[in-house]
């Protein structure tokens, strides 16, 4: 007996804090201005996609004391947009990474609430944690904290705006004009958490909401990450989009939820991935190879070498060979604050891969950035890119995408018009929305208060 289909998730990012886009093209919009946002998340509803999702930066990107102006920088508000788009649409979940290393329970949960009720229960927040004190700086609290103490606050963090959330029945709000009697309840919203990281008390100002509580996102791929994940989320960003990777990413998660008491369709796996659709695959391909261009310019990848040499590279030609110098492995890092200085944890390993690859292949500084960057995961004519798609999904790679066009605001048009009926008529994708809320959207239960 087959497998019955899966029905695929997809989502779209809303890029602009790292060069994914290719901002200087002219046909790409502005990352500020509200039109842009509009136009965006519109796109995305009128092909049914389950969400938009901002991601969020609490500060400039510096390298070598200076602002990196090579990608876009800066963003308004998250909670501004999203409540804003909230106005001009109507199905789409609206969600948004803050972060809960420099903010508060109480604050974020009032937030979460208010935005679940403008948008009659589309609102989900992706939970993150800060590991560098370049951001903290920003912060009166300033400082960093260790992983183990990032991901505690952060469990904790998320327990207690559950508690805040659960403060609320959802009955409590009766308005009897006649009588006169607003609340049947009068210590409706109580509260009292008393933890190692939070020690409050109070009333809860905002009545419970259409879902109860926000879709809760994570995007750690640590064992604390995973672990956080299948413990407290409901959806998690993965950045394995192929096959194999993909594969055993979804099973390790999938695996760790029966020792929470959860389902594995508890837990939706959603991969970013990019996309470049032509009239034929040749195309697409050579597309694709122009967009990667565009997106590392030859400063863009003497940059991006500097996050492994940790030494200013700007006297080296981008067009030709790596330097023969080893990284610099001290405590004092030239790109602060960057995730990609996480990704290379040993970088003298990393730059002698990289000159054996640089050596084999003939390539410049650029070319080898070109070649180990982020790549397009989905290449062809749109029937080539729903065949991929799909495949992913039914072999349990992931659960579904959160696409992220190169150019926005109108990157996400083509895949609306052209991939998405195919995936329609393949039965694997929604016609029209299941339901009023985002958990409705994604096939989730709707949590009882507490």
């Amino acid at each position: 007996m087959s497998k019955p289909l899966k029905q695929i998730h997809l989502a779209a990012h809303f890029p602009g804090v790292n060069n994914t886009t290719v901002w200087s093209d002219p046909k790409a919009g502005s990352h500020i201005e509200f039109s842009s946002f509009a136009h965006f998340a519109r796109t995305a509803e009128r092909a049914k996609f389950d969400f938009l999702f901002l991601a969020e930066g609490l500060r400039l990107r510096e390298q070598g004391g200076q602002i990196y102006d090579l990608d876009v920088v800066g963003r308004p508000d998250t909670f501004t947009v999203l409540a804003a788009l909230a106005a001009v649409t109507e199905h789409l979940g609206l969600t948004g990474t803050i972060n809960s290393t420099f903010n508060e329970p109480y604050e974020v949960a009032r937030q979460f609430a208010s935005l679940d009720h403008l948008s009659d229960g589309r609102a989900a927040w992706n939970v993150v944690t800060s590991w560098d004190a370049f951001t903290g700086e920003n912060f009166r609290r300033g400082g960093f904290l260790p992983q183990d103490e990032r991901y505690s606050r952060a469990k904790e963090f998320l327990a207690t705006t559950g508690e805040l959330f659960d403060s609320w029945r959802g009955d409590e709000i009766l308005a009897d004009q006649a009588a006169g009697i607003f609340l049947n309840d009068v210590k409706a919203g109580s509260f009292v958490h008393t933890g190692h990281h939070f020690d409050i008390q109070g009333q809860f100002n905002v009545p419970r909401s259409p879902q109860g509580r926000p879709v809760i996102f994570q995007a750690g791929d640590s064992e604390e990450g995973r672990e956080f994940a299948a413990s407290s989320a409901d959806a998690i960003f993965s950045r394995y989009a192929t096959l194999k990777e993909g594969q055993a990413f979804y099973t390790d998660v999938k695996s760790r939820l029966a020792a929470y008491g959860r389902r594995p369709d508890e837990l939706k796996i959603l991969p970013a991935a990019t996309f470049v659709l032509g009239d034929t695959d040749a195309e697409a391909e050579e597309l694709a190879r122009d967009v990667r261009r565009r997106q590392v310019s030859g400063a863009t990848a003497i940059k991006h070498l500097e996050f492994v040499w940790n030494r200013d590279l700007t006297s080296y030609d981008p067009e030709g060979p790596l330097p023969d110098i080893d990284p610099d492995v001290s405590e004092q890092h030239i790109a602060k604050g960057r995730a990609q200085v996480r990704m290379y944890r040993d970088p003298p390993a990393t730059a002698r891969e990289w000159r054996e690859l640089a050596a084999a292949n003939k390539w410049s500084i650029r070319d080898l950035v070109i070649h180990t960057g982020n790549r397009q995961n989905f290449v062809g004519t749109p029937a080539t890119v729903a065949h991929a798609i799909n495949e992913l999904v039914q072999a349990d790679a992931s659960d579904g995408f959160i696409l992220v066009p190169h150019i926005t605001p109108g990157g996400l048009d083509t895949f609306a018009d052209q991939v998405v009926p195919l995936l329609q008529e393949r039965g694997v994708f929604r016609t029209e929305y299941e339901g009023p809320t985002l958990r409705d959207h994604l096939g989730l239960d709707h949590p009882d208060a507490g």
